[in-house]
């Protein structure tokens, strides 16, 4: 089982400007609260937790201060998700890990919980968790994947990859570049048939644009 996890916040959140002209999207709030801490706190019971960095890092190495939360520094260069993992492995140890991106926020159970309950080493190198469009809110794209009764998954137009996942990162030693999607271990592991998929049963919404930010706001306040 994981016992480690990074999240993705190296970006340059072009799509969120121009509000990140001064700051990093990860420091935006939502909710009276940073989009990193909202990340953050689904993690609370993993070992080891790791944040990549790349534009504006110092005002993320300032927010995070001495909480116990790795930095994996990709200031020179900006790695792309696949090499920014790679670059993260020493910090986050051997075995499965998982990963999430940092421009989102949940009402409903832990999406980490969710990954952990349904993760089979035996038959995986990759879990994702997808989400129906009708529960992804801010989100315009046409879905990601397409999931078998089996829960395997092949590329096409129909549940949402929601940033959230658990994956082993043995394939991306194989990988030349050193800036890279996380699109090249997945391929892997679809030409393998080992890339999964399990729905996530609440409300996710992409806080990607500035647009997004009253409705990620309304969702998390609504009652229970």
């Amino acid at each position: 089982m994981p016992n480690s996890v990074l999240f993705f916040a190296a970006g340059l959140g072009t799509r969120m400007a121009p509000l990140t002209d001064t700051r990093p999207k990860p420091l935006i709030c939502v909710a009276g609260k940073p989009l990193l801490d909202h990340a953050l706190e689904l993690a609370d019971d993993v070992a080891r937790k790791v944040v990549n960095v790349h534009y504006k890092a110092e005002m993320i190495r300032t927010h995070i201060g001495q909480r116990d939360i790795a930095i994996s520094d990709e200031t020179t260069a900006l790695l792309e998700t696949g090499g920014g993992l790679r670059h993260a492995l020493p910090l986050l140890g051997d075995g499965p890990v998982f990963t999430m991106n940092t421009d989102a926020v949940w009402r409903g159970p832990n999406p980490l919980d969710t990954l952990r309950q349904a993760w089979n080493p035996d038959r995986m190198d990759g879990l994702m968790l997808l989400i129906d469009p009708m529960r992804a809110l801010g989100h315009r794209g046409k879905g990601d994947f397409e999931i078998a009764r089996d829960g395997k998954l092949i590329w096409g137009p129909g549940i949402i990859y929601t940033g959230a996942q658990i994956v082993r990162p043995d394939g991306l030693r194989r990988v030349q570049e050193s800036a890279f999607s996380m699109h090249v271990l997945w391929n892997q592991m679809l030409a393998n048939q080992r890339l999964f998929g399990v729905h996530y049963e609440g409300e996710w919404c992409d806080v990607g644009r500035p647009d997004c930010i009253p409705i990620a706001e309304a969702m998390l306040g609504k009652k229970p």
